[in-house]
């Protein structure tokens, strides 16, 4: 994890941020409509999780969530990946959601490598 730009740091960061918001806007109008929101409370979990724990080893700063918490949240986003993927190779290449896909895509990888390293400590 030490030889990850400074760059891919900030927009896997963002990317994170960006997938919390839209997360945080779905559950918002899900919970309006009165449909199940397990699922999206479940990821929106995971992907705050998974930006903790990448700020946490990033920084040198403690984390306080259980290995529970960090094996469920690896498997959630591991989980995202089909999906992503899937969408990523309907894309166009060169377009803006490609690019955007694929910092989705590296943020997340990076998310579940953190969590892999805090866990084996």
């Amino acid at each position: 994890m030490e030889n990850i730009s400074n760059v891919d740091k900030l927009e896997s960061i963002q990317s994170l941020q960006s997938t919390i918001s839209k997360l945080e806007k779905a559950l918002s109008q899900m919970t309006l409509k009165g449909v199940n929101t397990t699922l999206v409370k479940k990821r929106l979990k995971a992907v705050c999780i998974g930006l903790a724990i990448l700020e946490s080893v990033w920084n040198q700063i403690p984390h306080y969530y259980t290995q529970e918490d960090l094996s469920e949240a690896r498997n959630v986003l591991a989980g995202l990946f089909p999906s992503i993927e899937n969408i990523y190779v309907k894309s166009k290449p060169g377009s803006p959601q490609r690019t955007l896909l694929e910092r989705r895509i590296k943020a997340l990888e990076l998310a579940i490598q953190a969590i892999d390293d805090v866990s084996n400590k």
